[in-house]
């Protein structure tokens, strides 16, 4: 099954993803396709693989410390007072990892939501530009 998980870390391998940040032990750091949450991450494994338990235990460490690792950078990079960490799978049916920075100043109807409560389609898109720089922090921030 090729997802687009699947095509984005092929991306990522090439040098071709806009959105890449960094490769790191487990797969790619990346932000997100919309920024409603200034600094939105994911973490791609690579290999693709299924979901988590499909890893042997030594590759679930490796994804797991990464993806907290990411949530360090991206903590220390946005000023946020905490990440939230999502694998779900249910439509991309393969593992990925949302790294989302929250923000006390969040509207009081979303701060303590799920973040699938925003308006997605209404978000701020990724744009190269103007992304660029909390890309470059978030990638200083995982070399340290």
């Amino acid at each position: 099954m090729t997802t687009i998980i699947h095509k984005r870390v092929q991306l990522c391998r090439e040098g071709a993803y806009e959105k890449c940040i960094a490769k790191m032990s487990s797969g790619w750091a990346v932000l997100g396709d919309v920024q409603f949450l200034k600094g939105y991450c994911l973490l791609l494994p690579d290999p693709v693989v299924p979901h988590l338990n499909a890893m042997n235990m030594t590759a679930r460490q490796a994804f797991l410390s990464d993806m907290t690792r990411l949530g360090d950078a991206v903590l220390s990079v946005t000023g946020a007072v905490r990440i939230n960490y999502e694998m779900l799978g249910n439509l991309e049916p393969a593992l990925h990892a949302h790294v989302f920075p929250r923000f006390n100043d969040e509207t009081e109807e979303l701060r303590t939501a799920p973040v699938w409560f925003y308006d997605w389609k209404a978000a701020p898109e990724f744009n190269a530009v103007e992304h660029q720089p909390i890309m470059d922090a978030i990638q200083s921030e995982l070399a340290l």
